[in-house]
Order: C-alpha cells, then structure tokens, then sequence
C-alpha cells in the first residue's frame, strides 16, 4: 500500500541538520526532473526577487519566503514528516504513533511536492515555499515535468495506493491509467440534518487521521473493499463511486463529528 499525502503550506524550518542532497531523497528515478526544478526555483528566487514574489503568488509581505528559497543550497535539513506542518499532519500526529506503525509509515506514505516530486517521511528536506500552481517564468508548467516521471513511479509501487492529495496536486501527477484498478481517492463529506456536504479545512484533519489509522493497523488492505472495512473500523462511513470523467474510483468518507 502506498498513501499519497499532500504537502502542507506552512513548515517548520529545522535549526540544524545537513545541506540538502538531491541524491539521497527516495525514488532516483525522479533525481533529473527534481534537479531542474530545484535549480530553476533558487535561480529565480536568488536573482529575481520581485520576479519571483509573483511567480509563487506572495504578498510584499511575504518576501522573507523568497529569501528562504534563495538559499535552500545550504539551508539545514530535517525529516519531511517534522518539515511538513499544518492540520494534516497534526493530525496524522506521526512522532506519536506507535514504533511499528510509525516503521509502516516510513515504508507507506509518499508526500507530494512542487519541489522534490515525492518524498518520504524519513527524507532530509529544508523548509521552502513551492506550491503546486506556481510557475517559472520560462521554465515548462509543473504538471508537464512531474506527471510523466511521477506516473512511471506510481506505476511501479506495488499493492493499493490510497491518494489523500489535494485537487492541485492530483493535477500536477495524476494516477496513471495502468494502475487506476488498484488506486482509490478520497472525499470527506460531511452529514448534517440527512445532508452531505464536501468540507475543505476539516478535511484535511479528517485525512490526517485516516492515515493514522492505516498506519496503525497491521493489516494491510489488499483492496478499495478491504479499505473501505478499515475505514468503516476507524468510525466513519465510507463508500464508493466512480466520478464522471475519471478512471480512478473516489472513496466518500462520510462523517457527522469533524
């Protein structure tokens, strides 16, 4: 099983911890496009301050942000999973799991990135400021550099793959077709009076916790039917459907306390 998280906006800037090394992050297969990316952003950001305040969508006041990207070279590193802040992961609450599932999650979670493509929990990352709909002047859209490396990468994992990204990121990658049969993504609805309703900023606490729970559980599930049972032993409703246009099918996730 391989679980899709998406990043968070705000991070925790580690004090210490060694430079970046493009080379040691998982998956070598994404090491050119991550490179570029990589270059271009600092490149950017080092000489084209103004440039590059619009190009990420910041404010005047946000300037520090791009000062940060400007020396991500030689900027201290930490584990993604302590980098990575916001509701989801507050939730998810990984330095609290247990050991065993805290293994699994290491092995299982795969975090998206503008930046680094994925990641996982256990690799070494600076803090910096790169969303999925940011872009480059002159340098080619996200999505056309991460869907094709990206895709290969999910097409090779092995087992179910559980995408809890956001919509941005699921259109800078998307599931491959070759492995639609065996992937799912997830809708948190909420039910209030006998009505469903999509939520936005308690849906990521809500996912954060459904990784938990995944994480927690020794057993792995082997389908969408196997999950939705997990799901369901978590406390939450949970069914599928097919979304007009798409191959992967999409898990609802219904729940009353949020």
């Amino acid at each position: 099983m391989l679980i899709l998280l998406p990043p968070s906006e705000g991070k925790c800037a580690p004090e210490s911890g060694p430079r970046i090394s493009l080379p040691s992050l998982s998956w070598p297969a994404l090491q050119p496009a991550r490179r570029a990316v990589f270059t271009a952003l600092v490149e950017l950001c080092s000489s084209s301050p103004v440039r590059a305040q619009t190009a990420l969508g910041l404010t005047v006041n946000q300037a520090n942000l791009v000062e940060l990207n400007s020396v991500l070279k030689n900027a201290a590193t930490a584990p993604a999973i302590s980098v990575y802040a916001g509701v989801l992961y507050e939730a998810l609450a990984f330095e609290s799991l247990p050991t065993r599932a805290q293994v699994r999650g290491l092995e299982r979670i795969a975090i998206a990135s503008a930046l680094w493509g994925l990641v996982r929990p256990g690799d070494l990352i600076p803090a910096y400021r790169f969303s999925a709909d940011s872009r480059i002047p002159g340098f080619a859209p996200l999505p056309q550099i991460w869907a094709p490396v990206i895709g290969k990468v999910l097409a090779a994992e092995q087992g179910l793959i559980v995408d809890l990204r956001s919509s941005a990121y699921e259109r800078l990658a998307p599931i491959p077709t070759v492995c639609a049969n065996r992937a799912v993504q997830m809708r948190i609805l909420q039910e209030r009076r006998g009505k469903l309703s999509v939520v936005s900023h308690h849906n990521k606490a809500t996912k954060g916790r459904i990784a938990a729970g995944l994480l927690r559980s020794a057993k792995e599930p082997k389908s969408v039917a196997a999950l939705i049972t997990q799901i369901q032993d978590l406390g939450f409703r949970a069914q599928e459907h097919h979304a007009t246009g798409t191959e992967v099918p999409v898990l609802d996730v219904i729940t009353k306390d949020l």
